[in-house]
């Protein structure tokens, strides 16, 4: 029988980590910068939820993480700890590039379908190489996934330096994708909630809700998401009930890098309508961050990508409003809620199942 019920551990337990995590910041804030921690806090909450303005970017923020956490969430399911969102995102912004550079779209939902299907296998195909090397000759995927995130940034460098260059310019990006290959953003579709035509939020957002349902059916619904979850639980037990170790490695990595690479739907064609060199901007560790609070659940990946993406737009009001608070000190109190939800985990875990199992107990 579990210590407590499936929605205290995918959503209480992540949630008074984060309140210990900002009274955390807030002592630091107070203490350390000399500032009000509560206006501070008030600062952020308004700058990412007051307005269509801050909802836009924290949406936008979100939908990335969703992507890294999703494919962060399915490798830990499988006990893989694949660090390599960032390399996988890059590579698949290569693959957004060649889609909309190389092609000519009638339409925008054509060119959608082309980027989600090549930004996926893109994504699918850099994460191969260290899930072979792990199931076939036992290297370990945190090395190879973490050495293949400096691989693909090289290859980024090369490929912006070599083919998708801007004639006469020395900026490092790809020309422009053409006007049908651009996704109608939130000031298209929902202008009557007060989006405007600058924000970042587009369609891609409802993809990756999109996503998250589709792996909470392949997890706890498919006979392949049991296998995963069961080969994670124990590999000696899993190839017992005749389990393949090496199937199961290669899957759930190829599914992790999919789901890592079509953040770039988002960043790239969605947002930047190019390929950017620093377009990533650490949304692939975001995602272990994300994954490990949400308890690589869907439903606990979306709510902590929306923390999290609050975090991102919040943290630049913050920066911006407040002076005395530098944008190194908003990775210091994202660093704090990783802290607390990650590392610190036992520290609210075990008291909230004792607490749990003298209510059945009592009952």
């Amino acid at each position: 029988m579990d210590k407590m019920p499936k929605w205290a551990d995918i959503l209480l337990i992540p949630l008074i980590s984060v309140v210990l995590a900002l009274f955390a910041s807030g002592l630091v804030v107070y203490f350390i910068i000399g500032e009000n921690p509560f206006r501070a806090m008030a600062i952020m909450v308004n700058g990412a939820f007051g307005s269509a303005y801050g909802w836009g970017y924290t949406l936008f923020y979100t939908t990335n993480f969703i992507f890294t956490g999703l494919g962060v969430a399915v490798a830990f399911h499988a006990r893989l700890f694949n660090i390599g969102g960032e390399g996988q995102a890059y590579v698949a912004g290569i693959g957004a590039a060649i889609a909309c550079l190389l092609i000519p779209w009638p339409h925008w939902s054509l060119a959608l379908l082309a980027v989600t299907i090549l930004t996926s296998v893109f994504g699918a195909a850099w994460a191969a190489i260290p899930a072979y090397l792990q199931a076939k000759r036992g290297s370990h995927i945190v090395i190879t996934t973490i050495m293949f995130n400096f691989i693909a940034a090289s290859l980024m460098i090369y490929v912006l330096n070599n083919i998708f260059t801007i004639p006469g310019s020395a900026e490092t990006a790809s020309v422009r994708f053409p006007e049908t290959t651009h996704l109608p953003n939130a000031g298209e579709f929902a202008s009557f909630l007060g989006f405007r035509s600058s924000t970042p939020l587009n369609v891609s957002f409802f993809i990756a809700l999109v996503a998250a349902v589709g792996v909470w059916l392949l997890i706890w619904r498919t006979r392949l998401g049991y296998e995963i979850r069961a080969f994670g639980h124990s590999e000696t037990a899993a190839v017992y009930a005749g389990i393949n170790p090496i199937k199961i490695t290669m899957i759930a990595m190829l599914i992790s890098g999919a789901l890592c690479g079509m953040m770039a739907i988002n960043a790239v064609q969605g947002e930047s309508e190019q390929l950017r060199l620093d377009f990533v901007a650490g949304a692939g560790f975001v995602g272990i961050a994300v994954a490990l609070m949400g308890r690589s659940h869907p439903v606990g990946v979306c709510f902590a990508a929306l923390l999290f993406g609050m975090l991102y737009q919040g943290g630049a009001e913050l920066a911006f409003e407040m002076p005395a608070v530098s944008r190194e000190m908003i990775l210091v109190i994202q660093a704090l809620v990783i802290l607390f939800t990650g590392a610190l985990d036992n520290m609210v875990r075990m008291p909230m199942e004792r607490l749990f199992l003298s209510f059945r107990r009592e009952g």
